[in-house]
């Protein structure tokens, strides 16, 4: 048995779309179950490391952009790609403000210092699209400067390709009423309050400006060598599998994993090592 749901006509940023439940993997709400997601989960990570294992032995260089309104869920994918993976194939650029020597660098200068290197993939938690979003929005930049960037960066984007890196763009979506829900779930956990920035709140309030600067940027930079793909994320754990999902099919790889590794017996050498009591040790509460 099946049902749809269906998105109110007139809906600025679409968090889940017109999609079709299945009773024995979606809830009552439409959204995925708990079992189902941690399972499928579970077997895309192995998958995961499957690719980067791929990647090292290729010698890819791929690059994933997470893009989106805060609270839209590009943490929480990031954190499932990175939790079974290796740290020094697939690592996380998440860049803080810049500094003043940086805001007279060109632009892109110092999102390239973190481009991979052959066998790595890079996965950036926003990327140079701060300038034609939440820069462009706040007024922290001019618009000379955003229409600069609108001109340059397909031709970086195109620039990138052509050098043999991968690069891969994800736009998390997700709607103004889900915004709010996990906005006011964060206010109220005192241990998640920390989340909730005066840049989440501004956002919360120009949600529509949000909406027109999006808009802007796929009309310029949505294009066939780096497209953008859109990810309703108004369900966390349907946005976590799908997106998932989908960069594991980017790829055309094979199980090049290590075979089972031999460990060696301890070499027997004759030492005395100096009386445990003379070490400070933690004290022992469990």
């Amino acid at each position: 048995m099946s049902k749809h749901i269906q998105v109110p006509e007139g809906a600025d940023d679409i968090g889940r779309g017109d999609i079709a439940v299945d009773d024995a993997i979606h809830t009552k709400s439409g959204r995925v179950k708990k079992d189902v997601y941690e399972a499928e989960m579970e077997r895309l990570q192995e998958q995961l490391v499957l690719l980067q294992y791929w990647i090292q032995k290729q010698g890819l260089k791929v690059v994933v952009l997470f893009e989106g309104r805060g609270s839209a869920g590009k943490g929480g994918v990031i954190k499932r790609i990175t939790e079974r993976t290796s740290p020094r194939i697939v690592r996380v650029a998440a860049l803080p403000t810049p500094t003043e020597r940086q805001k007279t660098q060109w632009y892109f200068q110092r999102y390239v210092e973190h481009l991979p290197a052959a066998g790595e993939m890079v996965l950036f938690d926003r990327s140079w699209y701060n300038r034609s979003n939440v820069e462009t929005v706040m007024g922290f930049c001019t618009d000379q400067e955003h229409e600069e960037f609108l001109r340059s960066c397909p031709e970086f984007e195109r620039m990138l390709v052509r050098s043999g890196v991968i690069l891969i763009k994800y736009w998390f979506s997700v709607s103004y009423e889900e915004q709010r829900k996990r906005f006011e779930a964060r206010n109220a956990e005192p241990l998640k309050r920390w989340k909730l920035s005066d840049m989440d709140l501004a956002e919360h309030e120009f949600y529509v400006k949000y909406s027109m600067a999006k808009d802007t940027t796929f009309q310029y930079t949505d294009i066939k060598q780096a497209p953008w793909y859109v990810v309703p994320s108004d369900d966390k754990r349907a946005a976590r599998l799908n997106c998932v999902n989908h960069l594991l099919d980017q790829f055309d790889y094979e199980d090049v994993a290590p075979d089972v590794i031999h460990l060696p017996e301890m070499q027997e050498i004759h030492y005395v090592r100096p009386p445990m009591h003379e070490q400070t040790f933690v004290p022992l509460k469990f």
